[in-house]
């Protein structure tokens, strides 16, 4: 498993794994683009629900190791999306010491196929995809949120159920299962409808926490009236 991950602006993952791992011993033996790997991600969902799987993605291509001048380069990505404490500080972290592996080594996945299949569908990304994509401003506290509304807002959570019509009920259970710059999606269990997944979108995507609380709140608002 690597201890941090990061997508460059051409679009290769650039993977900080331990020295020991079977990765970095294959990579530091391989020639050019001849050792092939797949990524798989699984996105589990922050919040106990039953099936809490969101989605899977599969990223395969080519692995090499982060060579010469663009090792400062990645090193300083990593450390920007996904600080590891001082870890990324430590020249010694990453470079080999007197004897041995370095303790720490950076590979490069240059992807050339993409699978992805989660809350809304199954469907192959073109890599450049990937490459274009922005990081969605949510995604670093989607987990405390979620968990947040989940147990100090569960009231309001159910009030959504007012918002999907003759599909609602107010017998049924609802946890929040995703949030995004886009919207919400709850899983509502219960009542005649069974357990499906209910996404409320927000009048415009947000950018910042900010604008994600007023976002709520219209939609809380919403649900009330």
């Amino acid at each position: 498993m690597p201890v941090a991950r990061t997508v460059t602006p051409d679009g290769d993952v650039i993977l900080l794994v331990s020295g020991e791992s079977a990765a970095a011993r294959a990579a530091a033996h391989a020639q050019d683009d001849d050792l092939t790997a797949v990524i798989e991600i699984t996105d589990v969902a922050p919040v106990s629900v039953p099936h809490r799987i969101r989605g899977r993605a599969w990223l395969a291509g080519w692995l090499t190791p982060v060579r010469g001048d663009d090792r400062a380069g990645c090193a300083a990505l990593l450390a920007e999306r996904q600080p590891v404490g001082e870890l990324l500080g430590m020249r010694e972290s990453l470079d080999p010491p007197h004897t041995g592996r370095p303790a720490w080594v950076m590979l490069r996945l240059e992807v050339g196929e993409i699978s992805l299949d989660d809350l809304w569908g199954a469907e192959q990304v073109d890599p450049d995809e990937l490459a274009a994509a922005e990081p969605d401003p949510v995604s670093p506290h989607e987990a405390e949120l979620l968990q947040h509304l989940h147990t100090a807002h569960g009231d309001r959570i159910g009030e959504l159920c007012g918002l999907l019509g003759s599909r609602g009920t107010r017998d049924m259970s609802a946890v929040p299962l995703s949030l995004d710059r886009l919207g919400l999606r709850v899983r509502f269990s219960g009542g005649t409808a069974g357990s499906f997944d209910a996404r409320f979108d927000f009048p415009e995507p947000v950018a910042d926490i900010c604008g994600l609380r007023r976002a709520m709140r219209t939609l809380f608002a919403a649900a009330a009236g």
